[in-house]
């Protein structure tokens, strides 16, 4: 069984219809009601805060995903994550499963050059400590041959069916409305953007090939571009004139006095106004899988979940 930790969250949708449709049996384990639709699939509650509450929902599991997200607030993190990751290893310990950990790159810091799985912790925000440390607190597990577990990362992400990707909501849909689109950032500097759905396809592959386990990964993801080339790149898939306005970071900081999630970006502006290069080669290499091309991904929303009005 197939038991995924933070269910309803974009990755965690993209992994259950990857693992849906090669027809495995999965668990949806989350706080909030997640209505499953299919065969072979279930939902139970659970607080990833509360061991007793995952041993349950992780009985029976051959592999465990950890996908959640909490509220973005520094202190929110440094309080939880730590007790998050060690009831989630404690439990995958008891049920003898595998585990697999969807992260980001924040541990990384400001990187001069590719961000590469060797890439060594230098976080430069309170966000990044918090997961330098829960990332330790895992693979030193690994290193002690107490668990099997990899960690795969992504870069910023798209294609949500949500409504937490910068991309998808201050580009994707205001082009989609005929809006003036926002970047934050300088948009003369590379970023690059990982497409959901792939994250969904690299965290299935790693549960189905053990010979991937206690290792890090990073998950298939196209090149960086430039901020304005991606605006131009959406520009023309929506058939607008690529129109949009800059964010710096004092006026990040100006509405983050109104709206918390919006404060807890500026402190990861490091990652807007520098290169950012996040290498995906030995994923792609290991499992011959070539991630979607920025193109290919923004027509794909520009027909489902971002119509042009």
């Amino acid at each position: 069984m197939h038991t995924i930790l933070g269910a309803g969250g974009p990755v965690a949708n993209a992994l259950t219809q990857e693992l849906l449709d090669h027809n495995e049996t999965i668990r949806l384990v989350s706080r909030k009601p997640v209505n499953p639709a299919g065969k072979n699939i279930s939902w139970q509650k659970a607080d990833l805060l509360n061991y007793n509450e995952i041993l349950e929902a992780t009985k029976g599991s051959s592999v465990i995903y950890l996908c959640a997200g909490i509220v973005y607030d520094a202190k929110i993190w440094a309080e939880q994550w730590p007790i998050i990751m060690q009831n989630v290893i404690n439990a995958t310990k008891a049920v003898n499963a595998r585990l697999i950990f969807f992260d980001n790159v924040y541990m990384y810091g400001l990187v001069n050059g590719p961000m590469l799985e060797d890439t060594p912790y230098n976080p430069i925000s309170e966000k990044g400590k918090v997961r330098a440390k829960i990332a330790d607190q895992l693979m030193d597990e690994v290193k002690a041959g107490k668990i099997q577990a990899s960690i795969l990362r992504a870069a910023d992400f798209y294609g949500t069916d949500s409504k937490n990707s910068s991309f998808d909501m201050m580009v994707l849909d205001k082009y989609a409305h005929k809006q003036s689109a926002q970047w934050v950032g300088d948009p003369k500097v590379k970023h690059n953007f990982s497409y959901i759905p792939d994250c969904g396809r690299a965290m299935y592959l790693l549960g189905q090939n053990s010979q991937s386990d206690n290792q890090i990964w990073h998950a298939p993801t196209a090149p960086p571009l430039t901020g304005k080339e991606f605006i131009n790149m959406a520009a023309n898939i929506y058939q607008v004139k690529p129109k949009f306005m800059s964010i710096n970071k004092f006026m990040l900081w100006v509405f983050g006095l109104f709206n918390k999630v919006v404060a807890g970006v500026v402190e990861m502006y490091y990652q807007y106004d520098h290169d950012y290069n996040f290498n995906s080669d030995k994923f792609e290499k290991a499992f011959n899988l070539k991630p979607t091309s920025y193109e290919d991904g923004i027509k794909h929303m520009s027909k489902t979940l971002y119509k042009s009005e």
